[in-house]
């Protein structure tokens, strides 16, 4: 007799991203896993007793979404921010701050989210700041997260108003005066400041790569799954079922791991050990370590993260030419060559993959310079080593990531003038004679490397439907091919794409009988959808492993079997 199925989803139009197969009315779904995809009849005749039956009305069924890059420690903790994006101007900043300073008067902190680079058409100083709130320290974040600015109250209690030695590729801004301007260039420069907020556990994941210290207590323990449960729910309610963190430690995994046993996982979550410049081969023990504990379809580790540099608008990218504005000035990598090509192959050889974040042209090539070293040492294999971002790319280097097998994890969000992202300052500091080389998705794509879509969150919106906007009707610049690709290519981004990324492709990123049961429902049909409207529709239902995670209709946050 054949199984009987838990949940039906009816009525669709199921986009099942399996080329075997590619369009279905209906599935059904049975202990964890997806029983059978095809015509509503067939399906229906699944339905077992008690069997959930949901008519998605005509939508756009999709497998469960990837996110194939974000920050979900950090990005919950943010959603309890102040939050700027699209804030403009001296007056619409100080009605902001103020505001949220008188909303929260015991906050040690007041932190700022999503600040422009040219919120008031120039550098944004301490002065500036201190006009608006002189007695209670203030740090606003850059939408990318590689730029604060803080108030003077700031500087003075994190001790840095006179500068601090940091590592490459991390500065104060001193003024003419011997004292701090207030803008802070990198992970280092902020963290002191960052530190007065009390969140150093939640963000150490990304700022150290340590384990936090002093050892959290139960209390503290419990205090942040509420920030990773905000997280969750909110990659919930968009369609996300697995996530690819890009930030992290073991206490990282531990704070999921709780939220598992508690019920309250909505996500498969990968977290990977981050490598920071002052580590040695050696450490990746530590990466070796975390991946043998944590290494599940929901919880799992398998991966290392580092950054080659920064990022364009703060001149912190590695370029291969000078900046236009800075002759001289290419940028600072994080590692140099030879110390990035020691650590690959010494993660290559573990079998771990690698993830390094990449904007400028000149670190691309670094890090596709050390993947080239780590297969020459190890021999090849089928590692799918990744890159971040790749805003500029040398057109040479492409070739070179295709026949590496070499992964390009994109954000469609980050691409200036497509979205919340403005053309300027950007594109005048990449420079009109390379807009060619820059965001190239089409390129990539049609010389041969795998292509994964991600948000970068919270440096841009999680909200896929609006990632797939931008990717579709995103500028051509002056100059430029069109590098915009097709609706079902950047669907796979979030989905096939995603699952060959992190080697799952044999259960995950189709709806195809015998892979995982994870669904999203979205509010309407996306085929028929002008592009211009796609970013306004909404998901309707999110199932992970058979269980409804999310249901616009109830805000279902897990629990509820399906």
């Amino acid at each position: 007799m054949p199984q009987q199925a838990e949940v039906v989803i009816t009525n669709a139009r199921a986009l099942t991203m399996d080329p075997a197969n590619p369009r279905a009315e209906a599935l059904a779904m049975a202990g964890g896993r997806i029983l059978a995809v095809g015509a509503r009849e067939a399906v229906e005749a699944l339905a077992g007793p008690g069997c959930r039956v949901i008519d998605a009305g005509g939508a756009t069924v999709l497998p469960g979404l990837i996110e194939s890059h974000l920050h979900l420690f950090m990005g919950g903790a943010e959603l309890a921010h102040l939050q700027l994006l699209g804030v403009k101007g001296a007056d619409a900043l100080g009605e902001a701050i103020t505001a949220y300073a008188a909303a929260h008067p015991d906050l040690p902190l007041i932190m700022g989210q999503g600040c422009d680079y040219a919120i008031l058409e120039r550098a944004l100083t301490r002065q500036d700041l201190d006009a608006i709130l002189p007695d209670r320290p203030i740090l606003l974040i850059a939408a990318d997260h590689h730029t604060g600015w803080a108030n003077t109250a700031a500087l003075e209690a994190a001790g840095i108003l006179g500068g601090r030695e940091l590592g490459a590729g991390n500065e104060i801004v001193m003024g003419a005066d011997g004292l701090a301007t207030g803008e802070l260039r990198e992970f280092e420069a902020k963290a002191p400041v960052m530190a007065l907020s009390g969140a150093q556990r939640i963000n150490a994941g990304i700022a150290t790569g340590d384990e936090p210290q002093p050892t959290p207590t139960e209390a503290d323990r419990q205090a942040d799954t509420v920030a990773m449960k905000r997280g969750l729910e909110h990659c919930a309610r968009h369609g996300f079922t697995s996530l690819v963190n890009m930030d992290g430690n073991r206490y990282t995994l531990e704070i999921l791991d709780e939220l598992r046993k508690q019920g309250a996982l909505t996500a498969r979550v990968r977290v990977p050990f981050h490598y920071r410049n002052w580590r040695m081969p050696a450490d990746l023990e530590i990466a070796s370590a975390m991946s043998a504990d944590y290494n599940d379809d929901w919880l799992s580790s398998g991966f290392v993260k580092f950054f080659m540099d920064g990022v364009i608008d703060s001149g912190t990218a590695v370029m291969l030419n000078d900046y236009p504005d800075t002759p001289g000035w290419k940028g600072d990598p994080l590692h140099s060559t030879e110390d990035f090509a020691a650590a690959a192959t010494e993660a290559d050889k573990r079998g771990l993959q690698v993830a390094v974040h990449a904007i400028g042209d000149g670190a691309v090539r670094r890090v596709i310079d050390g993947y080239e070293a780590a297969r020459k040492a190890n021999g090849a294999r089928d590692a799918r080593h990744r890159i971040e971002h790749i805003e500029l790319i040398d057109r040479s280097d492409i070739p070179r990531m295709a026949e590496m097998g070499i992964v390009a994890s994109l954000q469609p969000m980050h691409a200036p003038g497509a979205s919340d992202f403005p053309l300027q300052p950007t594109m005048d500091k990449i420079g009109r004679a390379r807009w060619n080389d820059a965001y190239l998705y089409r390129s990539l794509r049609d010389q041969g490397v795998k292509l994964v879509f991600a948000s970068d969150w919270p440096v841009a919106d999680v909200n896929p439907l609006r990632g797939i906007q931008a990717a579709l009707e995103r500028p051509v610049y002056e100059g430029g091919q069109d590098e915009r690709l097709g609706l079902h290519e950047v669907l796979a981004g979030f989905t096939t794409g995603g699952a060959w990324a992190e080697h799952t492709e044999d259960r995950k990123g189709m709806l195809r009988a015998g892979y995982l049961a994870d669904v999203v429902v979205l509010s309407g049909d996306i085929e028929a959808t002008p592009v211009p409207d796609i970013g306004a529709m909404h998901v309707a239902t999110t199932i992970c492993g058979g269980t409804v995670v999310w249901d616009a209709a109830g805000s279902v946050s897990r629990g509820e079997n399906a």
